[in-house]
This record gives structure tokens, sequence and C-alpha cells, in this order.
């Protein structure tokens, strides 16, 4: 019973001591005005499924989709490393790369709907070391858009030169082929940082 008694405090103290150690550190001061700058950016986005060199792999497919042609069946989970260039060409020279990954959305095998995640990067120029991420919904769309055909998506943050950076991206398509999944976008990039 005495050993009972010892047991249960000395987990009454433990329990009792743990949220004074189990504390985090956190200081908030008030930050000083800062100037909020809009940078513009213009480059071109390739994303190559198939071929000699994809840039972009399956990594996930629900097993019911299969049945459906479609070059992203509903459910799908890609993963991408694209390249960034200055020309429409994939040969134009390279700035950077989108890193990231695409969930495919549409039940319609003839459309293409995802949700949309990559940190855009830059290795060369001016913003060398800096990148934004882009979280939005890449909305309904036929597997061949138009030149005309813009779409938007949303800026959620940034590193080095773009850090804590909001804004938008409009990427119009510059070539696609609805046989193969390959897409040169022309992309319009407005960002708001500090």
């Amino acid at each position: 019973m005495k050993n009972r008694m010892i047991f249960a405090w000395a987990m009454i103290f433990c329990l009792a001591v743990a949220p004074v150690y189990g504390q985090y550190y956190s200081k908030t001061i008030k930050a000083g005005p800062r100037v909020e700058k809009m940078t513009r950016l213009r480059f071109f986005y390739h994303d190559i499924p198939v071929g000699k060199d994809p840039t972009t792999f399956l990594i996930a497919q629900a097993n019911i989709t299969r049945k459906f042609f479609s070059p992203s069946p509903y459910g799908s989970l890609y993963s991408m490393d694209d390249p960034l260039t200055l020309g429409p060409n994939r040969t134009s020279k390279m700035v950077g790369n989108a890193q990231g990954l695409y969930l495919a959305l549409s039940r319609d095998p003839t459309k293409f709907s995802a949700v949309f995640y990559a940190d855009f990067a830059f290795t060369t120029g001016k913003f060398k070391g800096s990148s934004f991420s882009l979280f939005s919904r890449y909305p309904l769309t036929d597997f061949v858009p138009g030149p005309n055909i813009i779409r938007e998506m949303a800026i959620v943050g940034g590193t080095g030169a773009f850090r804590m950076a909001k804004g938008f991206a409009l990427f119009r398509a510059s070539s696609s082929s609805a046989k193969t999944g390959d897409a040169s976008l022309k992309v319009d990039v407005t960002l708001y940082h500090y």
C-alpha cells in the first residue's frame, strides 16, 4: 500500500511539473513599417509527362478510374519537376524549375481540373535562390486549351527576394498536345512582397 501511495504522489508531482517545462519560447515584438514591393515576372513553364525525358510522373492512381480513357484520370496524383525557360521552346535558356504535386479532379475524361501545388524556384539571374509557392485549383478546361484562354492561380508565399509573397499567376497555353499531354505555358506573375 505504501509503494502505491509513493507511486501516486510521484505521478501527481510529475504531472504538476510537466506544464512548466513543456512551454515553448515566444516573444512578440511590434514590426516596424515595411515597404511592400511589386514584381512582375514572365517565363515559360514546360510540363512533359511522356517521352524520353519526362518531367511529370504519375505516382498514385485510384483503381476504379483506370478503366476510363483519359490522359489524367480522376484521382490521379502526379509529381513534377518542370523546367522554367525565358522563351517558349523547351530548349530556351532555363531560369529555374517548378517542383510540386497536382491531383486530377475532373470525373469527365474529356476535361482537366486539378489542385495544384508547386514551388517555382529560380536558379539564375537577379532572383537566383528565390522562389514563390503556388497553391490553387487549376480550373476545368479541355485538354487542348486555346492560346486566348487564361487560367489564374494563387500565389501563397515565397522565399529569398519573394519573402512573404502573395499574388497571382496567369497561365496561357503557348503549345500543347492532347495525344501526349505535353504543354508549354506562358506564365505572367504578379507578386507583392517585402
